[in-house]
C-alpha cells in the first residue's frame, strides 16, 4: 500500500483507491467463515438431502399400466415420501386403483387417495395397530414402477447424480424418461 491508501508505483491501477474490507472476525485467532458471505451454501434449488446412506436427491414417479412415467418429481433425500403424493397426483386422470409401498402410508394419503374417487392398494408398516389387507395381484403390478427406476439408472449420469442444482438434474430424469417413452414406441408395431 503507498500513501493516501492507494496503490504503490509500477502496480496495475496504481493510485486507486482500495475499499475497505470489515474483517474484525479474522483479527481472531480461530478459523470462521469468510467475512464476506451473507448466505449458507445450497439453498433451495439444489434438492440434496441426508438421510442414512449419506447425501441423496429422492425422485418420486407415477407411472402408467406400460410402466412409462406420467409424472416425475424431486425431493431432497431426508423428506418424507409423503410430502410429494397431492403434487404427484394432482391433475391426473383418476385411476382405479392407486399402488404404492409403505413409505407412503399414512391417514393424509389413504383419505387423499379416497376423497379422489380410487381405492389405495398400500401396505401397512409395522408401526399401525390396525394391519389393512392389500389385494397381492394388484400390489405386485408395483413392479412397473420398480423397473422404470431400473432403466432410468442405467444413464450414468442419473444413478450418480452429476448435476449440482436440482433442475438440471430434473431436465436429465425427464429427458432420461422421454428417451424410455421413445424405446416403448419405437418397438412397437
Amino acid at each position: 500500500m503507498g500513501q493516501g491508501r492507494g496503490l504503490a508505483e509500477g502496480l496495475r491501477d496504481a493510485g486507486g483507491q482500495v475499499a475497505a474490507v470489515d474483517a474484525t472476525d479474522r483479527q481472531l485467532n480461530r478459523p470462521g467463515p469468510p467475512a464476506r458471505r451473507r448466505r449458507k451454501k445450497g439453498g433451495p434449488d439444489h434438492a440434496i438431502g441426508r438421510s442414512r446412506g449419506g447425501l441423496s436427491t429422492k425422485i418420486h414417479a407415477v407411472v402408467d399400466q406400460d410402466g412409462l412415467p406420467v409424472r416425475i418429481m424431486l425431493t431432497a433425500g431426508q423428506a418424507s415420501d409423503m410430502t410429494a403424493v397431492p403434487d404427484l397426483l394432482a391433475g391426473l386422470p383418476v385411476p382405479t386403483t392407486v399402488v404404492a409401498d409403505r413409505g407412503y402410508d399414512s391417514n393424509a394419503v389413504l383419505d387423499l387417495i379416497r376423497r379422489s374417487g380410487a381405492e389405495p392398494a398400500i401396505p401397512s408398516t409395522s408401526q399401525r395397530t390396525v394391519r389393512r389387507s392389500v389385494d397381492m395381484a394388484i400390489y405386485r403390478q408395483r413392479n412397473l414402477v420398480e423397473r422404470f427406476f431400473c432403466s432410468l439408472k442405467h444413464f450414468r449420469r442419473i444413478a450418480t447424480r452429476f448435476d449440482k442444482l436440482a433442475r438440471n438434474f430434473l431436465a436429465t430424469v425427464l429427458l432420461g424418461s422421454a428417451r424410455l417413452w421413445l424405446q416403448a414406441y419405437e418397438s412397437t408395431p
